[in-house]
Formats: structure tokens, C-alpha cells, sequence
């Protein structure tokens, strides 16, 4: 009689540590990391199709993205999208002859020197202005960033679906953790 009580509540033990390890786990999945898988080419050289990898999804509850962050949003068509944080609210943008001008300043982008040496013909960003994707903006909103794909020619961007607003970001991510030979930290 003993020994199956004390069954019992070896049982009772487990099932409980199991239920405390699935809420712990889902609590930082929902709220902290995510895993999510690119789909696409528009993120290549820098991260390819299939590539498998984790969402920070507290950094913007606290924060707000910056300049060059790779980041994951909900875009319009009710798909997650990785794109590159191209523009900040406040900015002025425009692309002249492949390169990239803030607020009137030009910025290097050396994440795109590996699909640059490749072109043969042309540029891999066409040129345009803001006011080129949205004739009534002068600048970024408050509230709002734009963004581009890595693959310029290839990437349904802000250059298609518009400016992007904040709250539809998931979170910032950097780390590529499968395939396991291609591990790595991107920027």
C-alpha cells in the first residue's frame, strides 16, 4: 500500500515539473525568443533561405530599433518579413547611383559589398527618394522605419508595401543558429 502511494506521488512530482517546465518554456517563447525561419532570397548574401534563427523579442519593448538592425515585422499580407532597418523616424532618404543617403549624408553599407562585387550590370539599388514610395512624405514618420532587403534587386521591401509601423516589429535578430556549420552572429 505504501510503496503505491509513494508511486503516486513520484508521479504527482513529475507531472507537475513537466507542467512547470511547458509554461516556462512557452512564457519565453511568447515573450522573449522566438524561433523563426527565412523564406526567401531577399536577405541573401546575408542570410539565406532556410536559415534558421532567434528573435529578441524584448529589445524593442524597452528600445527602439537602430540604424542597420536586421528585424522581423508583420508585413501586410499577414506574413513575418526580415528586413534591414534602412530609415529612422525623422530621416530623409534617397538612393543616387548605389549609394545610400541619409538626411542628406551618405552612409556605407559593407553588409552589401559581397553582392556588389557579383553585379555586372548596373546597380543593385535603383535609385529613388522618399517621396518616390510615398509622395506625401517629406520624412520618416514618428513611429515608423524603413526597410529594405539585402538583396536589393529581389526584396519586397519598403520600396513596395510602404513605411513600416514600429508596432508591427517582433523583435530584432542576429543569430543564425541552423544548419549547425553555418552558426553565426550577422550584422
Amino acid at each position: 500500500m505504501e510503496t503505491a502511494k509513494k508511486e503516486k506521488n513520484e508521479l504527482l512530482e513529475w507531472v507537475k515539473a513537466l507542467l512547470i517546465a511547458f509554461a516556462i518554456a512557452a512564457l519565453i517563447r511568447y515573450f522573449l525568443f522566438t524561433p523563426i525561419v527565412v523564406d526567401g532570397d531577399s536577405m541573401m548574401p546575408t542570410l539565406v533561405d532556410g536559415d534558421r534563427m532567434i528573435v529578441n523579442k524584448i529589445g524593442y519593448t524597452i528600445g527602439d530599433p537602430d540604424r542597420f538592425d536586421i528585424v522581423v515585422f508583420h508585413a501586410p499580407e499577414g506574413k513575418d518579413y526580415i528586413k534591414r532597418v534602412i530609415g529612422l523616424p525623422g530621416d530623409t532618404l534617397e538612393y543616387i547611383d548605389d549609394q545610400l543617403y541619409i538626411n542628406g549624408k551618405a552612409y556605407d553599407e559593407p553588409y552589401l559589398d559581397p553582392y556588389k562585387a557579383q553585379i555586372t550590370d548596373g546597380n543593385l539599388t535603383g535609385d529613388f527618394t522618399l517621396q518616390d514610395i510615398d509622395p506625401a512624405l517629406d520624412t520618416i514618420p514618428e513611429g515608423y522605419v524603413f526597410v529594405m532587403g539585402d538583396n536589393r534587386r529581389f526584396s519586397k521591401d519598403s520600396r513596395h508595401i510602404g513605411i513600416v509601423n514600429q508596432k508591427e516589429i517582433v523583435g530584432k535578430t542576429s543569430i543564425v543558429f541552423w544548419p549547425l556549420e553555418e552558426i553565426k552572429i550577422v550584422e
